[in-house]
């Protein structure tokens, strides 16, 4: 087993996860990329090198496979240092149109996977006495856009878990921090506002919200350990 850092990326096979990829791999990381589709994941540890890459397909706001993705780090790498909960799941709703089904699928993988990696990873980074935990919120836990009644409200829980896994984790050196980005140029907004809806303009890229989640994870901003940080196309 090798003594350099792990990361655990959910939905590390595009976007925002797979660009912290590359931004870690630079670094020497070596990687565990979960998401729901195999292609994609195969494609990004062919780019990022096989050799530091473990594939996981799997849906994470199942309790088993959240399970299983911590297990396959362990397993291939022995050890986990980072937990990126990147996964998400953004479906555009008014308060009339939420169902109980769509409520379901937005906490799960936005409210309850966090939740699950977190509790598998916990023993490991304990153990290890180190370690650190980023979740990606939203800018709109602060100001929810019309349309995002549920995906808002699920995406504030990780903001509160990343304050208690720093409290909680304060004296085994675990670090937790809540990155909460405003439009970032993704394929999940894309299939919620077009261009002339929601200009690139005034997106981030992908690759500046990755640039803050290493920061975080290499210590940058470690006096903000528990916060929830905000970055916009306007702020960054």
């Amino acid at each position: 087993m090798s003594n350099q850092p792990v990361a655990i990326i959910t939905g590390g096979g595009s976007g925002i996860g797979l660009a912290t990829a590359r931004q870690l791999a630079a670094l020497d990381y070596r990687l565990v990329l979960s998401g729901r589709r195999d292609a994609p994941l195969q494609a990004a540890a062919n780019e990022l090198g096989p050799s530091r890459t473990e594939c996981v397909a799997a849906d994470v706001s199942q309790p088993a496979d959240a399970a299983l993705v911590v297990q396959s780090a362990i397993t291939r790498f022995g050890r986990v240092d980072v937990l990126i909960n990147n996964a998400g799941h953004a479906p555009l709703a008014n308060i009339d149109h939420t169902t109980p089904e769509l409520l379901d699928e937005v906490f799960g993988i936005n409210t309850f996977a966090p939740a699950y990696l977190i509790a598998a990873c916990w023993p490991h980074m304990t153990g290890q006495r180190a370690g650190c935990i980023i979740n990606l919120s939203t800018l709109g836990t602060h100001d929810p856009f019309p349309g995002f009644f549920a995906y808002a409200a699920a995406k504030a829980a990780v903001n509160l878990m990343a304050r208690s896994c720093a409290k909680e984790g304060a004296r085994q050196g675990i670090r937790a921090f809540s990155i909460a980005p405003g439009a970032v140029e993704t394929a999940m907004l894309r299939a919620n506002f077009p261009a002339s809806r929601v200009p690139p303009s005034a997106c981030l890229k992908p690759e500046d919200v990755a640039a803050l989640i290493v920061a975080c994870i290499t210590g940058r901003y470690d006096p903000r350990n528990g916060d929830t940080i905000y970055i916009s196309a306007q702020s960054g």
